[in-house]
């Protein structure tokens, strides 16, 4: 006999789901902010040893990978092709995943899982999205670690590690 009621009464069912919501909104907040967040980074990869970063344009500012959250029915490989050509305006012809970061307090705003990607691309790189500007670094002349958001800088220093060991 509910359902008929709220399926011919529309503030009836909007004033239940409200009252519903605000009385477990604390509770599903707090789960949900207890959530690991999943999103992609890309070294991208430039001749003659260099790599193009970011100037973050939104807090925690710094030098950062191109990078973002995955979107719902969006692959890892969709999202970092979309976050790149977003932000550097490049768009990906090769892309390999090189490692998983998970460490709690990588990102201070959040608990994220970032599948970091290698990345080639093509065309001619301008900021934008939430880049306030770009670089192009030489591997061994990067930004001090103190300029660098996140965990950036590590996961850098890890891939770098990992060229001298091939």
């Amino acid at each position: 006999m509910e359902w008929v009621v709220f399926l011919f009464s529309e503030k009836c069912l909007l004033q239940e789901f409200k009252e519903a919501f605000d009385s477990h909104k604390g509770y599903i907040l707090r789960k949900i902010s207890r959530i690991p967040v999943p999103t992609v980074d890309a070294i991208i990869t430039l001749p003659q040893n260099k790599i193009l970063l970011i100037r973050r344009k939104n807090p925690p500012f710094g030098w950062a990978l191109p990078g973002g959250f995955l979107e719902y029915n969006e692959s890892l490989e969709e999202c970092v092709k979309r976050e790149v050509e977003e932000e550097t305006g490049l768009k990906v012809t090769s892309l390999r995943q090189f490692h998983t970061y998970s460490q709690p307090g990588r990102d201070p705003r959040f608990h994220t899982v970032s599948t970091v990607f290698l990345v080639k691309t093509k065309g001619i790189p301008r900021a934008g999205s939430d880049a306030r500007d770009f670089g192009i670094f030489k591997i061994n002349a990067l930004p001090s670690r103190k300029n660098f958001a996140f965990d950036h800088w590590y996961i850098i220093r890890d891939w770098l590690k990992s060229l001298e060991n091939k």
